[in-house]
This record gives C-alpha cells, sequence and structure tokens, in this order.
C-alpha cells in the first residue's frame, strides 16, 4: 500500500450471534424475546406430538447470568451479563436455552472463512468478530460490504453488521451505529456529526469505571472529551491513559490489522448457581474441577499449544477473587498434568468461604511442535482435593 493511500479498516459483528445461531436450530422461536445462558437442564423436551416445550425465564431459579439475547428480549430490558433472576422479573415469559458452544464455533468457522474468500486480510477477535483490511480493495466499498454480508449470509444463514472507517477504533463503533444487518462507513470528516455525539462508553477500552470517573468530571459524551485539557486528564487518569484518551476522541489510531497472533494463555471457568463448599460440596466440587482441567487440556490439544504455568481463579460469596498458579518443569498439555498443578495451587488458597466460581488457566504457551514428547508415565489419577480441604 503506498504512503498516500487511505486506510479503509472493516469491523464485522455478527448480530446477536449466540441467539441468533439458535434460532437456526428453533426457527419457530423467530421473532420471540429469547435468553440463553441456562445449563443443559434447560434442553428443549420433545413432545409426543412431535413439538417442543421450551422453558420459560420465569422457570429458572439460581444465580446464573445471561450470554445473550434475541433483540425481541432486549427491547424487554434484557440485556448479556444481567442476572437471570432479575431477567425473570423484566421477561418472565422469555424462552430460555442453554449455551451451545460447539454449534457458536462451528458457525464462526463458516462466517470467517466465506469472508476470507473475498477479503483475507482478516484479525480474528474473537468468536463472533473480526477486523478485515479493505485498503487494497479497489471495489466500491458499499458494494464490497454487501457483497460480504451476502457470504456471510450464504455460508451461514446469519446477518451481521460491518462498519467501515480509517482505522480499527472507529470501524467498531460504527458496526454497531445500525445493527442489526447494517453498514455504516464513515471518514474523518464525520467525526462530528456521527462519533462525537456517542456516548464515551461507545470507546473500545473505556470500561465502566473509567466512564463513572469521566461522568463524575462531567464528561458523558466524546465531544466533550475531545475538548478536555490534557493536563486535567492527567490529573485524573494518568499520563499514558490520558494521552490515549485524548487520541481516541479526535478518532485517532494507528493499530494495524494483526492477520495472526499467538494466545497469551487459555482458561476454562464456571460460576455456579448456588454458593458451594470445599467440604460439604467436595463430590460436585471435585468432578467440576476434572472437567475444567480437561476442557483448559482439550483446548491446548486442538490448538496445537502447550502451556507451563498452571494456576486457579477462586471467586468468593462475597465476591473477594484469589487466584493461584505454578509454573512446571516442563510445557504440558494433558489434562492430568494440569488436574495435578491445578490441585497443587489450590493447596495454597484459602478455602474456608463458600465459592461462587471456579476456574482453571494455562500460560506461558508455546507450539507442541517445538516440544519433546511428553513422558507418557504421567497418568496422575484425576481426584479432586486429594486431602487439601480436611
Amino acid at each position: 500500500m503506498s504512503a498516500t493511500k487511505t486506510r479503509l479498516i472493516a469491523h464485522l459483528d455478527m448480530d446477536a450471534f449466540y441467539a441468533s445461531v439458535e434460532l437456526l436450530r428453533y426457527p419457530e422461536l423467530k421473532g420471540l424475546p429469547v435468553v440463553i445462558g441456562g445449563s443443559s437442564a434447560h434442553q428443549p423436551e420433545v413432545q409426543p406430538d412431535g413439538s417442543r416445550h421450551f422453558f420459560r425465564l420465569r422457570d429458572y431459579t439460581g444465580r446464573g447470568v445471561i450470554t445473550t439475547s434475541t433483540y425481541e428480549a432486549r427491547a424487554l430490558g434484557v440485556f448479556s451479563a444481567m442476572g437471570m433472576m432479575k431477567a425473570a422479573k423484566l421477561a418472565p415469559d422469555a424462552i430460555l436455552l442453554p449455551v451451545n458452544f460447539d454449534a457458536y464455533r462451528h458457525y464462526s468457522r463458516l462466517f470467517k472463512k466465506a469472508v476470507a474468500s473475498i477479503a483475507p486480510l482478516i484479525e480474528d477477535r474473537g468468536i463472533d468478530e473480526i477486523y478485515i483490511d479493505l485498503s487494497d480493495h479497489e471495489e466500491e466499498i458499499q458494494s464490497l460490504a454487501l457483497r460480504i454480508k451476502q457470504a456471510v449470509r450464504e455460508a451461514t444463514g446469519l446477518s451481521c453488521s460491518i462498519g467501515i472507517a480509517p482505522n480499527k477504533l472507529l470501524a467498531k463503533i460504527c458496526s454497531d451505529l445500525e445493527k442489526p444487518d447494517g453498514i455504516t462507513i464513515v471518514s474523518h470528516d464525520d467525526l462530528p456529526t456521527r462519533i462525537w455525539p456517542l456516548s464515551v462508553r461507545k470507546i473500545n477500552g473505556i470500561g465502566p469505571k473509567a466512564g463513572e470517573k469521566l461522568a463524575a468530571l462531567g464528561i458523558n459524551t466524546i465531544a466533550e472529551l475531545a475538548q478536555q485539557e490534557p493536563a486535567l486528564l492527567q490529573t485524573h487518569f494518568g499520563r499514558s491513559y490520558a494521552e490515549w484518551l485524548t487520541e481516541v476522541a479526535q478518532g485517532i489510531d494507528f493499530r494495524p490489522v494483526t492477520t495472526y497472533s499467538e494466545p497469551k494463555s487459555l482458561s476454562r471457568e464456571t460460576t455456579f448457581e448456588r454458593d458451594m463448599h470445599a467440604r460439604h460440596d467436595r463430590d460436585a466440587l471435585s468432578e467440576i474441577f476434572t472437567h475444567l482441567c480437561t476442557r483448559v487440556a482439550d483446548d491446548l490439544q486442538r490448538k496445537a499449544y502447550v502451556g507451563r504455568t498452571v494456576g486457579i481463579k477462586l471467586r468468593y460469596d462475597d465476591f473477594q477473587i484469589v487466584t493461584r498458579d505454578v509454573s512446571l518443569p516442563a510445557p504440558t498439555n494433558n489434562a492430568a498434568s494440569i488436574r495435578k498443578a491445578a490441585g497443587e495451587c489450590l493447596k495454597r488458597a484459602p478455602l474456608e468461604k463458600r465459592l461462587r466460581l471456579l476456574g482453571v488457566r494455562i500460560s506461558a504457551l508455546s507450539k507442541a511442535s517445538d516440544m519433546p514428547t511428553e513422558d507418557k508415565a504421567v497418568q496422575t489419577e484425576l481426584l479432586f482435593f486429594n486431602g487439601e480441604a480436611e
């Protein structure tokens, strides 16, 4: 690309991805408020006449959170990360479905392959979103975006929204402006009319805490942020973050589309529907803990990685979080080895209080192809706690 050529970066975001995949499986639910986040116990039941019985949100008991919801459920005030019981008060008749990550990963691969057939310079940002560098494409940009959207629909039966801008920052903001099934194209000239009126929280990187601090300073919109003196922002946010805030408010972002990056870690965790205790719920925790270790190992093997540092994460009933980790003599992707190391971490964690969440993580990753053949004698029996919770 020449030095004078304008960058064109697209952010493609699948529309209500998990929920939309479920509607492919259960088309009779189209147009209804649907919530994803139940357990396997909420799997639809096939009736004698061949119809399906679906659980309703009012049937839910426990303390889980919503993974996602359809646009019809969002219209009722039900959004991702909301507690199930709170959502049940807002939309008791909403359909409740369990998550199905195998299906979501399948459709994720399909849509990314479809996009790559047209525009191969892709940065994978997760299961339902990608950045695409369109700078070298000669095709008129609206036509190209429509062609990408059509390819995604033909491959998956699903819709997506695309934001196109001179950089990743603006492209991500724009992909959310005309959802669902939208295309939004902006240039730097559109900043005052399309971007500055938006909330500062629309900027990826301004989280809840920073948003609250900005609001306390009377800064609610991106326009208000753009008008602030750098010295004021530095006083409240520190030099580095203040400089970043000043840049993004002006729509400045030089990050390239990175077509490949090595993962730094892999993890699995679960939030319990009721508080659990290391001693009283030993058997249930044993099964969950082992399952998490096995899934981490499966993820490593599927992605052809090994890891050297194994860690655990505990969140107690008072929301305090504790982590522990240990580094192994050699990297591994073996479930038994990970389970043994995670168990050692658990011995160093306080276990008197009840638990809300349990997680297992492995980091210091390297390619499995670079590792010598692992000692096959490591066949540690997968037992929970192994005496650490007397």
